[in-house]
């Protein structure tokens, strides 16, 4: 994963309002726009509370792809697990030959990781269900193999597709090795 503490911080600004959580604190809210090594620019927006627990960030890249498309890499070494990726909240990402995916909707993040970090998000959802299954349950197998599918996949030794769906545009990935990327350009028809 990407660590902002590696990356030049270019800006800093600071505003604040009255928390809607519990309605006595002050959020602050941190603007900062970092230099990454690559030439992308980030803006962080880190938003948090002075008395309750109530926190959150947002990570927007100011350089990014506008298109709406279907962003697809070919991942079978560890080198591609460097590859960047950058989700919007209307992008849908998936992983086909693990049946995992991650919806848009009005609720979603931005996020900004690589595709370990997406595999590790994938790894920490799964085992969660995982754990939850009563004994018996007749998903357990399947669950395990995805399980096991996802540690290897980790290792570089899994080969599977990432895929991003993006109707809007914002999503991106950038690949360590060009030959494995696709992008497919969607028409406001296809979109909709």
């Amino acid at each position: 994963m990407i660590r902002m503490s590696d990356e030049k911080k270019n800006s800093e600004t600071l505003y604040s309002f009255k928390c809607p959580s519990c309605e006595s604190g002050t959020i602050d809210i941190i603007r900062s726009v970092y230099d990454l090594r690559d030439g992308d620019k980030m803006l962080i927006l880190k938003f948090e509370c002075d008395n309750c627990t109530f926190h959150k960030n947002d990570i927007i890249p100011l350089t990014t792809n506008i298109n709406p498309g279907v962003m697809t890499l070919e991942v079978s070494t560890e080198e591609d697990l460097k590859s960047k990726i950058y989700r919007s909240p209307t992008g849908k990402l998936e992983i086909p030959e693990l049946e995992l995916n991650v919806e848009p909707g009005p609720r979603a993040e931005f996020y900004y990781t690589n595709v370990e970090g997406i595999l590790y998000r994938f790894e920490s959802a799964v085992s969660i269900y995982h754990k939850n299954l009563q004994n018996g349950d007749p998903e357990i197998p399947d669950i395990e193999e995805i399980l096991n599918n996802l540690s290897k996949a980790l290792e570089g030794k899994f080969e599977f597709t990432l895929k991003i769906t993006d109707s809007e545009g914002g999503s991106y990935i950038i690949p360590t090795d060009k030959s494995k990327y696709k992008f497919k350009k969607l028409d406001i028809k296809e979109s909709e």
